[in-house]
């Protein structure tokens, strides 16, 4: 099979560290060599950590010293592609058309442009998609040598998983890693041995605090381990609506249980559903260091505080609770990102429908109105993640309730350029 591909392409690329420095171009289609791919970015999520790329520059700890005032990076963390060319001696394993979701998080030193890093990049054990490797905010992107030796392609297995699916198979992907990282132990009796379980607590109570576009991803994924009850918790009440009108329907026949609490409330709800007890797991999807600490208290014995949400270097040290660490045998975790196996994971859940990814869709659009969308996410003014086509022709970005592949299909339609 082979594909049309242009000589020039759409891209995102950063020249500096400020948002005026963000510049949405024409670049030339980068060709591969033997060992790395070129793919056609199908959807790009609009993610977050840009901001810290953008405010960062060359101190970001992924850029290694690369600085975008000399070497511009072309952004985009969050993606789906298919193949449309293969070097010679990856072209059996990555077949042209193959489609495929990314782990941009590459535990691979860098292979290629090592002048552009401090001291050559000595010492250098990962680099990042959309950081100093190809990102997908461009019609086209560069799949290199680090992401293929560190599996961060991983196969999209049915066509019935529309592309944005892929795309936000990444931030799902932190929230698996994430909650993958509580354990609770269990005795079949008093003298027998103790079993962990990885996990949310199965048929426990588990709070998630924050109801922003991570912390729904939180409330939905949580539900695989059928806890008795769950409590989404935000200080507005309208960002509750979501959980009110997505998950409550959704397990009315199922096991567990869902409470949309505004966060006055939530201690005397969680005291009322577990009898005084306590809560088994407490998920902070919110950077703030007073809630961080806060939520020390919602736990019951043997529970687990998860740290999701990160804190500004200056502010992140908290005051640990070391009696109830002691006594309640409470345990304190945090992840940095997913892994292949998480975003495999993903595409599986999305794929068996025990995830929806349109129900947390916000806005979609086209590529130039990246800068657009990032500015909204930096100032918290959508409701939900942004995802955009960069194959389409210029399309101001759309608000959408819920997205779904029909509704992708005829987007795309309708806006070919």
């Amino acid at each position: 099979m082979t594909m049309k591909i242009p000589k020039t392409m759409q891209a995102v690329r950063l020249h500096g560290p400020s948002f005026d420095a963000i510049r949405v171009e024409e670049v030339p289609v980068p060709t591969p060599n033997g060992d790395q791919l070129l793919v056609q970015v199908d959807a790009a999520g609009v993610c977050s950590s840009n901001l810290k790329i953008i405010a960062q520059g060359k101190e970001h700890a992924l850029l290694g010293g690369w600085d975008p005032s000399e070497h511009p990076i072309t952004l985009g963390d969050e993606g789906c592609v298919t193949v449309v060319a293969a070097g010679n001696r990856v072209a059996a394993r990555y077949p042209v058309g193959q489609r495929y979701a990314t782990q941009p998080a590459v535990d691979h030193p860098p292979i290629n442009h090592r002048e552009c890093y401090r001291n050559h990049a000595e010492g250098m054990q990962k680099v990042a998609v959309g950081y100093t490797l190809p990102g997908h905010l461009a019609e086209y992107m560069l799949v290199t040598e680090e992401t293929l030796a560190a599996e961060c392609l991983l196969p999209v297995a049915s066509d019935e998983v529309p592309f944005f699916s892929g795309a936000l198979c990444e931030p799902l992907s932190c929230v698996i890693s994430a909650q993958d990282r509580h354990v609770h132990f269990s005795q079949q009796s008093p003298a027998a041995s103790r079993i962990p379980a990885l996990g949310i607590r199965q048929g426990g109570i588990v709070v998630v605090i924050g109801a922003g576009p991570m912390g729904r991803l939180h409330a939905e994924a949580a539900l695989r381990f059928r806890p008795r009850h769950l409590l989404v918790v935000d200080v507005a009440d309208q960002r509750l609506d979501w959980a009110r009108r997505v998950l409550v329907p959704r397990c009315a026949q199922s096991e567990t249980q869902i409470h949309a609490v505004t966060a006055d409330r939530c201690k005397e709800v969680l005291t009322r559903l577990s009898d005084g007890h306590g809560a088994d797991d407490v998920i902070v999807a919110v950077g703030i260091r007073e809630v961080q600490n806060d939520a020390q208290q919602l736990l019951g014995k043997g529970g687990v505080l998860n740290l999701f949400g990160g804190l500004k270097k200056g502010k992140h040290l908290l005051d640990l609770d070391s009696i109830r660490v002691h006594y309640q045998e409470t345990k304190i975790v945090g992840s940095s990102g997913g892994s292949p196996a998480d975003v495999a994971e993903a595409l599986r859940m999305c794929a068996a429908g025990e995830l929806d990814p349109g129900q947390h869709l916000a806005m979609v659009g086209s590529l130039d109105q990246f800068p657009q969308a990032l500015q909204l996410v930096k100032e918290q003014l959508v409701d939900g993640r942004i995802v955009l086509y960069p194959q389409i022709c210029t399309t101001p970005l759309v608000e959408v309730e819920s997205w779904d592949r029909t509704a992708e299909r005829d987007f795309l339609q309708a806006h070919q350029p």
